[in-house]
């Protein structure tokens, strides 16, 4: 993160709580490095992750990738719905991937094209996609596209991050104050609640 960003936000924080203030200083926050396997690739693991436990997500999407190999995007088909169940996934989880990989097939995942595409487009576009709603189009928009200004409103551990610091507000409108940096103060929040980037 650049020097005078961070002090940017430290000060924007100091209007919130002395608290987050001092989170936000303690050290500058930026977007986790990733391997960029594409689009079809970041929903099938944000799927496979989603309401488990982050040791859990990590094991079920190595046996995913292992069963895949190279092919993940023709892998993800109901010709392989039992593969996919020996790899630990639910039935929607399952129907979700399948729905994916269908929609990759389709010409619907171009990784340039959804990354091209503002918010409200690319968020219509995948939200098509059975199985795939606003979080995880806020989770791609902010770890995949790496948009500055992301407010991941159905975020759990996003929403009693900032609670913790402004008790009677609104997350939102706390969270407002941020802009156009909404992405990096959600990064705090994920970072404060030592959840796995």
């Amino acid at each position: 993160m650049d020097p005078e960003l961070h002090r940017r936000l430290i000060a924007i924080a100091a209007n919130v709580s002395p608290e987050l203030q001092m989170h936000i200083a303690a050290a500058p926050i930026w977007f986790p490095e990733r391997e960029d396997k594409g689009v079809i690739a970041f929903l099938a693991r944000a799927v496979t992750g989603q309401q488990v436990s982050a040791a859990a997500a990590r094991s079920i999407w190595a046996r995913v990738e292992a069963a895949a190999g190279e092919r993940l995007a023709e892998f993800l088909c109901n010709a392989n719905e039992t593969t996919l169940k020996q790899c630990g996934l639910s039935r929607n989880k399952i129907k979700a991937l399948c729905h994916i990989g269908a929609a990759h097939a389709a010409g619907l995942l171009d990784s340039a094209e959804i990354r091209a595409f503002d918010r409200a487009a690319r968020s219509a576009r995948l939200t098509e996609i059975w199985g795939i709603g606003q979080w995880t189009c806020d989770m791609l928009a902010i770890f995949y596209c790496r948009e500055l200004d992301i407010w991941p409103e159905g975020d759990l551990a996003v929403v009693r991050g900032i609670k913790r610091f402004a008790r009677r507000r609104k997350p939102a409108r706390v969270a407002a104050q941020f802009a156009p940096y909404r992405s990096l103060l959600a990064l705090y929040m994920w970072r404060l609640a030592g959840a796995a980037m």
